[in-house]
C-alpha cells in the first residue's frame, strides 16, 4: 500500500498521487459545503451569514491543527524515503504524545475564548449568537480533527493517498444524513450542522486507525517507540510548527479582512460566505497538489535525490496551470448557477456578488498554483522556516486590503484580497526556491 516516489516519472507520480487527494479534499469541502447549503436553504440568510462569519477564525485554529499534522508527516516521509523504518516509527510514537497534548490545549483555549473572539471581530449583533453556537461546537471537536488528519497524513507520507479518500467519502455521506436529521428533523439549528461535521470527522479517524492496524505493519509502534525522544520532538516541531504557523499567519490576514467584511452588513457577509464555500471546492485541487509536492520532496530529499526536485516542480506547475484554466472556464459559464445552491433565485444581489467574487479569484488561480507548488516543495525538503514567510506576505496583503481597501472600495476590494495575497507570496517564494536549489546543488542539503 506504500508508494515510493523516488523513482519513475515525476509528472506521473505527482498526478497519480494528487488525483485521489483532490477527491479527498473535494469530499472534505463537500460536507462542509453541505452544512452551508442546508443552513442557507432551511434556516435562512441570517443563519448562512452566521456560519460564514466564523470562517476566518475557523481557518485560524483548525488551519493550525491541519498544518501541524501535515508538518509532522514530513520527517516521516523523509525517513521512509531513506528506508530508515526504525527511526520512522520512533517519530510516529512521539507524534502520538504531541497530538494528544496539542488537542487538549487547543480545545480548552478555543472553547473558553470563543465568544470574546467573535465580539472582537465585530460580528454583527443579529448573527453573533448563532455564530457562537456553530463555532464553539467545531472547536470542541478539535480532538477528532487531530485524530483523522494525523493518521491521514501518515498514510500520505508513505505514499497512500487513496485510502483516506475512501473514508472521507463515507464520512461525507454520514455528514449529509446527519445534517438533514439534526437541522430539519430535530431541529438543532446551526449547532446541528457543527455536530454533524464533528461526528463525520470522527468516523473518518476511526476508519483510518483500524486500516493502519490491519494493513500498515510498517507503522505499528512498540512500547519503546512511545518514549519521548528530544531529537524526534525537535524534528517534528521543526516542521510541524512552521507549517501550522503558516496556516495561522495566513488566517490572521483573513480575520482582518473578515472584520471589514462584517461591517458591510449581513447581505455582503452571506455573499462572501457562499462564494468562499464554492471557491474552496475549486481550490481543493491546489491543497491536494501541495500535499503531493510535500511528500514528493520529502521522500526524494530523504533518498538523496535532489536532481528530481526540479522536474517535480515543473510537472506540478503544468498540472496546476491546466486545471486553473479549466476551473476558470467552469466558473465563467456556471458561477451564477452554482450560487443557487445556497440561496433562492430571488436573492439576486447575493447571486451576483457571489459570481463576481468567484470569477475574480479564478482569474488568479495560476498564481495560486505557484504558491502551493513552490511552498510545499520547500517545506517537504526541510525548509519550513523559510517558507513560513510566504504566509507573512499573504497576511500583510489581506490585512492591508481589509484595513484600507475594503473601507474605501467596499465589496469589490474584498474580491481582490486573495489574488493580491497569492501574487505577494509568489514574489517571495519563487526567488527563494531558486536560492535553496543552488544551495542544495553546492552543499547537498
Amino acid at each position: 500500500m506504500t508508494k515510493d516516489m523516488t523513482s519513475g516519472s515525476p509528472g506521473k507520480l505527482i498526478l497519480r498521487f494528487t488525483i485521489p487527494l483532490i477527491f479527498g479534499n473535494l469530499f472534505q469541502q463537500f460536507y462542509s459545503m453541505v452544512d452551508t447549503i442546508i443552513v442557507g436553504r432551511f434556516l435562512g440568510t441570517q443563519s448562512l451569514a452566521a456560519v460564514g462569519s466564523t470562517g476566518s477564525v475557523n481557518f485560524l485554529i483548525i488551519g493550525f491543527c491541519l498544518g501541524l499534522c501535515s508538518g509532522f508527516a514530513i520527517p516521516v516521509a523523509q525517513r521512509f524515503g531513506a528506508k530508515d523504518f526504525e527511526e520512522m516509527r520512533r517519530l510516529v510514537g512521539n507524534i502520538v504524545w504531541i497530538c494528544i497534548a496539542s488537542s487538549i490545549v487547543f480545545t480548552v483555549l478555543t472553547v473558553v475564548f470563543c465568544r470574546p473572539i467573535l465580539v472582537a471581530m465585530s460580528t454583527p449583533a443579529d448573527i453573533i449568537d448563532e455564530a457562537y453556537l456553530y463555532i464553539v461546537v467545531i472547536f470542541a471537536g478539535i480532538p477528532t480533527t487531530f485524530f483523522y488528519n494525523i493518521l491521514a497524513s501518515l498514510l500520505r507520507a508513505l505514499g497512500d493517498s487513496r485510502t483516506p479518500v475512501i473514508f472521507l467519502i463515507t464520512a461525507s455521506l454520514i455528514n449529509i444524513i446527519l445534517d438533514l436529521f439534526l437541522i430539519v428533523v430535530i431541529p438543532m439549528g446551526v449547532m446541528g450542522a457543527a455536530v454533524a461535521t464533528i461526528i463525520a470527522q470522527g468516523v473518518s479517524g476511526i476508519a483510518c486507525f483500524f486500516f493502519i492496524v490491519k494493513k500498515f505493519p510498517i507503522l505499528h509502534i512498540k512500547k519503546e517507540d512511545l518514549r519521548p525522544n528530544a531529537e524526534c520532538i525537535r524534528a517534528l516541531c521543526g516542521t510541524g510548527i512552521p507549517m501550522g504557523l503558516q496556516s495561522s499567519i495566513t488566517a490572521v490576514g483573513s480575520i482582518l479582512l473578515q472584520v471589514s467584511v462584517n461591517t458591510l452588513g449581513s447581505m455582503i457577509v452571506a455573499s462572501v460566505t457562499a462564494a468562499t464555500k464554492l471557491s474552496m471546492i475549486f481550490t481543493a485541487a491546489y491543497d491536494a497538489m501541495g500535499i503531493a509536492m510535500s511528500t514528493y520532496g520529502g521522500q526524494n530529499i530523504g533518498a538523496r535525490k535532489p536532481e528530481r526536485l526540479g522536474p517535480g516542480l515543473r510537472a506540478g506547475m503544468v498540472i496546476g496551470s491546466i486545471y486553473s484554466l479549466l476551473a476558470l472556464v467552469i466558473i465563467f459559464f456556471f458561477g451564477k448557477s452554482l450560487a443557487l445552491l445556497f440561496v433562492d433565485s430571488s436573492e439576486a444581489e447575493i447571486i451576483e456578488n457571489t459570481y463576481v467574487y468567484l470569477l475574480t479569484n479564478a482569474a488568479f488561480y495560476i498564481p495560486l498554483t505557484a504558491v502551493n507548488v513552490f511552498r510545499l516543495l520547500l517545506q517537504g525538503i526541510g525548509y519550513s522556516k523559510i517558507a513560513i514567510f510566504a504566509g507573512v506576505c499573504e497576511m500583510i496583503a489581506r490585512g492591508i486590503t481589509g484595513i484600507i481597501l475594503v473601507p474605501a472600495f467596499g465589496f469589490l476590494a474584498a474580491c481582490f484580497a486573495s489574488p493580491i495575497a497569492w501574487v505577494m507570496a509568489d514574489l517571495f517564494l519563487v526567488p527563494v526556491y531558486f536560492r535553496v536549489m543552488k544551495h542544495i546543488r553546492e552543499y547537498g542539503r
